[in-house]
């Protein structure tokens, strides 16, 4: 790629706007204990400030992929930077808990729309011989956002404030946006209907079962509002799951979960999200307000589990290649449980770091051994022309299971214990990181349902598969074509 060219803008200007969008998943975690003290609220508000991003992440980031095929893809992420931006800058201003939680959701809405397109976007400007370089950059830059999260919020918050982690993107915001206008080349795709009424099924539904986990301590079990909110929203989804299988442009294709490959993986995905993003939120706080460490040592100390996947992946993919990527994934998401169950056995009110450190190490490895031969089991289980749909539904599960980590875990929290203590803040952790270990040990089960066959074969066999059924589906979805 020359300097100066279309691929090396592209591959700027999509992998700063996704790296933004990724590190707003986890650089919230290290600021929750300084945003409480300054805005008050209790523990559900503070869900509600990860949550509000992740769900809305979530929901809407296939229909984002979608609207940029109808109404062309330049387009959708420049008004995805955009609202995101506004919503950054809203978020720092916000007076109070509420005014940050809807500017949470507004950002989340922003990211789904400009992350499914942004890797169309670089694909269309880089050459064919060069995207899996181009690819595997743009993966590491969203990888390093993910894992530096914490850090980066606690440095922030501990030099500056709270509201600089969010006021940070407002200005990498109006930089982007005039360069995606004169640097991106806009195209649309060859499908675009939208399924409207799935994401409102999909997104009412789970509204429903993360509002009622988040207030069912405080509110009761079997209160009006919580009760309405469990089985409301597993009506909607049974319902969803109906209309998917009847829609003419499902936001789900459900005949994906055909592959047991495919089913697998993903079952792994929620519950590996499930446990780790909820155990980071209450660790991130356990570091400050029961250890005493600043938003900035606290995100340091994060770094033995966050940071390891940039150590670890590539020894993985070597990993994968010779014993295969499902045996690796199994591998760590059993010591990612492992992890969190060292830590839930030996924390307490005094616990030295020396004797956290093992449990962190634990964790970092065992996300870099899932996280690094994931996709590539992923995309080896569904056919080529499909793989776009299958990431961006992998991507939408992962944040799912993070927001429902976060509801889950800190339910068993409050159930356990609370903020009035150092001890009462232990009393409720510790089991809440046995549950989580306890999903993710599931999850090791869960993949070790995928084929015996490595990705590689995998991936072989469904291209023969598929093979037959290239003319038709050539005619059925024509290549993109570009427009003024």
């Amino acid at each position: 790629m020359r300097r100066g060219s279309p691929a090396i803008w592209a591959f700027v200007i999509t992998s700063t706007a996704g790296f933004m969008a990724a590190l707003d998943n986890l650089v919230v975690t290290t600021a929750l204990t300084a945003i409480r003290q300054h805005l008050g609220g209790g523990i559900s508000d503070l869900e509600w400030t990860v949550n509000a991003y992740t769900l809305s992440y979530a929901v809407l980031l296939l229909l984002g992929a979608a609207l940029g095929d109808r109404l062309g893809r330049r387009r959708i992420f420049t008004i995805g930077l955009g609202a995101f931006t506004l919503a950054s800058l809203a978020a720092a201003l916000a007076p109070n808990i509420d005014a940050l939680v809807a500017a949470r959701a507004v950002q989340g809405v922003g990211a789904a729309l400009l992350t499914p397109v942004s890797l169309t976007l670089l694909t269309a400007a880089v050459p064919a011989a060069k995207r899996g370089m181009a690819f595997g950059a743009w993966g590491a830059v969203n990888g390093m956002a993910v894992a530096m999260g914490p850090l980066i919020g606690g440095t922030v918050v501990e030099h500056l404030s709270w509201q600089w982690i969010f006021a940070l993107n407002v200005p990498f915001g109006l930089i982007l946006l005039p360069l995606a206008r004169l640097r991106l080349t806009e195209s649309v795709g060859p499908n675009g209907r939208l399924d409207i009424p799935g994401t409102a099924l999909a997104s009412t539904g789970f509204f429903g079962i993360v509002y009622a986990v988040i207030r069912g301590n405080d509110d009761g079990w079997t209160s009006g509002p919580v009760l309405a909110g469990l089985i409301g929203g597993t009506v909607l989804l049974l319902a969803f799951l109906a209309w998917e299988r009847r829609s003419p442009a499902p936001l789900l294709p459900l005949r994906l979960f055909r592959s047991r490959a495919f089913s697998a993986v993903n079952a792994a995905t929620v519950l590996m999200s499930l446990g780790m993003f909820g155990s980071i939120f209450l660790l991130s706080q356990f570091l400050q307000a029961v250890q005493g460490f600043s938003p900035m040592e606290a995100g340091v100390r994060m770094l033995p589990w966050t940071g390891m996947p940039m150590l670890v992946a590539p020894l993985a993919g070597l990993l994968a290649g010779r014993i295969g990527g499902r045996n690796v994934i199994a591998a760590g998401l059993a010591l990612q449980a492992a992890g969190l169950g060292w830590f839930a056995a030996v924390v307490s009110t005094h616990v030295s770091y020396a004797a956290q450190a093992p449990a962190l190490v634990l964790s970092g490895v065992g996300m870099a051994l899932f996280f690094a031969p994931v996709a590539t089991l992923l995309m080896g289980s569904v056919r080529p022309q499909e793989q776009g749909v299958a990431s961006g539904t992998n991507s939408a599960l992962r944040e799912v299971g993070g927001a429902l980590g976060v509801a889950v875990l800190t339910a068993v929290f409050t159930a356990h214990g609370s903020y009035s203590s150092a001890q009462h803040y232990v009393d409720g952790l510790a089991p809440a990181l046995w549950v989580g270990a306890s999903v993710i040990g599931v999850a090791t089960l869960a993949i070790l349902l995928a084929p015996r066959r490595d990705a590689a074969d995998a991936a072989g066999a469904v291209m023969a598969d598929s093979a037959a059924a290239g003319a038709r589906d050539a005619e059925a979805e024509p290549l993109a074509q570009p427009t003024a």
